[in-house]
């Protein structure tokens, strides 16, 4: 749609479980013998908005219009961030997976010839 997310407090990332123990990041510079690995802690500690980047980006399609749409993406590491004259709106996203509390409506029949007396 055009729209752009700006991802803020990419700091406070946390993993569940042993992931955050265990899970490697790999690039490649390029040159023989490049493959270069590092642990989610030591990522966080340095940047931890490539760690929110990269979860993204391997989400959106590999083509011409996936990468299009990583440009729209803004990931900032604390809660400054330098797009509030654009007023983005906030979004709430709950850590727990909680069904929401629906509350149900009564059902009125909309014609009289529909009701439920005799």
């Amino acid at each position: 749609m055009g729209d752009h997310v700006v991802i803020i407090n990419a700091e406070k990332i946390v993993l569940t479980g042993l992931k955050s123990d265990q899970k490697l990041y790999r690039r490649y510079t390029g040159f023989p013998g490049g493959l270069r690995e590092e642990s989610f802690i030591k990522l966080l500690a340095r940047r931890p908005e490539a760690i929110v980047e990269q979860a993204v980006k391997g989400m959106l399609p590999k083509s011409k219009l996936g990468r299009q749409m990583a440009t729209k993406l803004k990931v900032y590491k604390g809660a400054q961030h330098p797009h509030l004259a654009q007023q983005p709106v906030a979004m709430d996203f709950h850590a727990s997976n909680a069904p929401k509390v629906l509350t149900s409506k009564v059902m009125v029949p909309a014609h009289p010839a529909h009701s439920l007396e005799g």
